[in-house]
């Protein structure tokens, strides 16, 4: 008799059969398990004239390669992994919190040199926007960490280098000199650093060198010194000499006046460019002289700018040579130096101290109760650079990690400016701007610049 507890005895044959099953079966699930993944696509690290595509952020699925379909998991077989019941699948994640530590603001300004006090009025434009927001954007506190630009390429490239790599800021921002934001464009764009430039406008920047990841709410040379070639040509003079400070910049506006001058039936009768920084212009004033023009186009900022306008008025040009140029010569940091040297100039820029609308006159008076000083056009580009910056970051509920949200974000980014109308080209990402030409006057025992023409919009080709 067999023992009831156990199953009958079987057949040696039944026996394998049954053996051999079971085998079949566990052996299929072990190769399945022992299957290796497909291997991913290979990263390559872009070339620095390469556009990196936009990296989002982490919580964000990753996207297949493209031109690269996905391979399909292996299936598992049916007998080895049974299909789960719907009660037993995960859940979503939760979605990710937006980063709530600090936001880190790189600002690299001058605060020495030939263009400190630039640096300090854009520094306290940004300061003056982000008090009025509580100092906050996209639910961050933010922490702004300055360090000098100066004047010389090299050492403002390490000091970008710093902010990135070390504090490893969140937007970077500022730049005065248009050789330096040349120097650590390659840097911005490689370690895909979020940039507001807040004032040097080479041109190449938005236009051969552009980035997705570079935004400028300055202008650029073109902007400045083209509608004004036009406009002397046709209201002043048809023989202008052109002097400019010997540089990137200096080099380009010069470019841009004479380009639109002379296509409107002007000439250029003479030409100097002394080298940045010159403090006395006593060699080249006789050139501008003996060549007997009626009127000067003339670009120089900061200290230039005041060495040039009075070296220009002792030397008895003004009378009898129209002073012109872009705006930066005859600007609010540098009139009250100038004094009277610089009355009767004539200058096209975006933005005046007198133009009549809500938001410069409220600008106008806070940047004076904040800093007890005149509003320069720098301080007008600090504000608008630090107001891009919050409303971009808002927008993406502090997530700064996702650039490609971040950037999308600022290219939609519009408002009322002191300066007018402000919107970027989706393409370059340079502002679109209202352009004027002013006159300097004297107001209140004051020289002042007063908007005696509206050129209308003006959008940087880019290209």
């Amino acid at each position: 008799m067999s023992d009831p507890g156990l199953p009958a005895p079987r057949s040696r044959r039944r026996f394998l059969r049954s053996a051999f099953s079971v085998g079949a079966v566990l052996g299929a699930s072990l190769l399945a398990a022992c299957t290796p993944a497909p291997p991913a696509a290979q990263k390559t690290e872009a070339k620095p004239t390469d556009a990196p595509k936009p990296v989002a952020s982490p919580a964000a699925s990753p996207a297949a390669s493209p031109g690269v379909a996905a391979s399909p998991s292996p299936a598992a077989s049916p007998a080895a992994s049974p299909s789960p019941s719907p009660a037993a699948q995960a859940a979503p994640a939760p979605a990710k919190p937006a980063p709530s530590g600090p936001l880190k603001l790189g600002l690299l300004v001058p605060t020495s040199a030939v263009y400190s006090q630039l640096g300090d009025d854009i520094a306290d434009g940004m300061s003056l926007y982000l008090e009025s927001v509580g100092n906050r954007a996209g639910g961050r506190p933010i922490e702004v960490i300055r360090e000098d630009e100066g004047i010389d390429p090299q050492p403002a490239l390490q000091k970008a280098r710093k902010l990135i790599e070390q504090d490893r800021v969140d937007v970077f921002a500022g730049v005065v000199s248009t050789a330096v934001v040349y120097a650590i464009r390659d840097l911005l764009h490689n370690s895909q650093t979020i940039f507001v430039g807040a004032n040097a406008g080479g041109n190449d920047l938005t236009r051969a060198r552009k980035s997705p990841y570079i935004f400028r709410a300055s202008f650029t040379s073109w902007q400045v010194s083209y509608p004004l070639g036009e406009w002397i040509a046709k209201n002043v003079s048809k023989k202008v000499f052109v002097s400019a400070a010997d540089y990137g910049f200096g080099q380009e506006s010069a470019a841009a006046f004479k380009e639109n001058f002379t296509r409107n039936g002007g000439e250029v009768v003479g030409e100097v460019y002394p080298r940045l920084g010159t403090t006395d212009y006593a060699p080249f004033l006789p050139q501008i002289q003996g060549a007997n023009p009626e009127a000067s186009y003339s670009f120089y900022s900061g200290s230039d700018a005041v060495s040039f306008v009075k070296q220009y008025a002792e030397f008895g040009l003004k009378d009898r040579i129209k002073l012109t140029g872009a705006g930066f010569l005859v600007e609010e940091d540098v009139l009250p130096a100038q004094g009277e040297a610089a009355v009767g100039a004539i200058s096209s820029l975006f933005w005046a101290k007198t133009l009549d609308n809500p938001e410069n006159r409220r600008f106008g008076d806070d940047y004076r109760a904040k800093t007890r000083r005149e509003p320069s056009v720098f301080a007008v580009q600090g504000y608008d650079t630090a107001r891009v910056i919050v409303e971009g970051v808002n927008a993406v509920g502090g997530d700064t990690a996702n650039k490609e949200a971040l950037i999308k974000a600022l290219e939609n980014v519009k408002f009322a400016s002191p300066r007018g109308p402000f919107e970027f080209d989706p393409q370059t990402h340079q502002v679109v701007q209202t352009m004027y030409i002013r006159e300097t006057r004297m107001q209140d025992g004051k020289p002042t610049n007063v908007v005696i023409a509206d050129l209308g919009t003006v959008r940087d080709p880019g290209a």
